[in-house]
């Protein structure tokens, strides 16, 4: 299984195919794993994630200590059961891991909508305008028999809206950019700007796919500059000492030339 975490951006659309297609970005990773548990130890197999920056004043000690094996001060952190045979403790998960035309199920926060009556809550269509129906236009109405003189359980009311756990499944991986960590998923998904958002999907978890990009990119580039940068270098190093060497002494002779050019006529006298 495929997981990732991210927050979710504004909406846009991309051409696909000479169509016009509504999508969400999302920023999703680097994830590190932080935390690697196996039936052994857990009892069961799972793998924690983290993602985004946190300062290390914001975060207690204890959680400082458990982060430390990983080297990262994360903003969340996030478990999924899966099995553990091939992740460790600092794999990166990045947008590299989902192909275009992937199937995804997104989780995320719904917006807080506060509290709210039926018709807005769960689309009531409301009481009649005319005929005697005064001040009842949005009113619940009815909500049980006489009988048993009490509300059941679930009845329809009016209450707080939003602000849930909500998961929209098979939704569609549109493009990736791999450079920015964005990944563009067709449709809407819950939750708010910035807000915290989770995909799964099937297929194979892929790795340190960002370390291995920089760690080729990086080799070269830094033989060159130290070639470039030592030859100029020791030349000059070379050079400065040379002329230090040679003034020297011809410092010395004049100044001893010019003591004894200025004690001469005093003697005479």
């Amino acid at each position: 299984m495929k997981f990732i975490l991210g927050t979710k951006k504004q909406m846009t659309q991309l051409w696909v195919n000479d169509k016009v297609v509504a999508v969400t970005p999302v920023l999703a990773g680097p994830c590190t794993v932080t935390q690697v548990k196996t039936e052994s130890t857990d009892a069961y197999e799972a793998v924690q994630l983290a993602f985004g920056v946190r300062r290390e004043k914001n975060i207690n000690k204890p959680q400082r200590g458990h982060f430390k094996k990983a080297a990262v001060l994360p903003k969340v952190a996030r478990e999924f059961r899966t099995t553990t045979a091939d992740l460790k403790i600092g794999d990166v998960i990045s947008v590299g891991t989902f192909a275009v035309g992937d199937e995804i199920d997104v989780s995320g926060t719904s917006k807080g909508k506060g509290f709210q009556g039926v018709v807005k809550r769960h689309g009531f269509a409301g009481g009649r305008k005319t005929h005697g129906n005064k001040d009842q236009l949005r009113m619940p109405g009815s909500v049980g028999s006489k009988g048993p003189a009490h509300i059941f359980k679930g009845v329809r009311m009016a209450g707080q809206m939003g602000n849930e756990s909500v998961t929209i499944k098979n939704l569609t991986v549109v493009a990736i950019n791999e450079e920015q960590n964005l990944i563009y998923i067709k449709g809407a998904i819950p939750g708010a700007i910035n807000s915290l958002v989770v995909i799964k999907g099937p297929g194979e978890l892929k790795t340190n796919l960002i370390k291995k990009e920089e760690a080729k990119e990086e080799t070269p580039i830094i033989e060159t500059e130290e070639k470039t940068e030592e030859t100029p270098l020791a030349e000059l190093k070379a050079e400065v000492k040379e002329e230090t060497k040679e003034a020297a002494p011809v410092v010395e002779e004049k100044t001893e030339e010019k003591v004894e050019a200025e004690e001469a006529p005093a003697d005479a006298k």
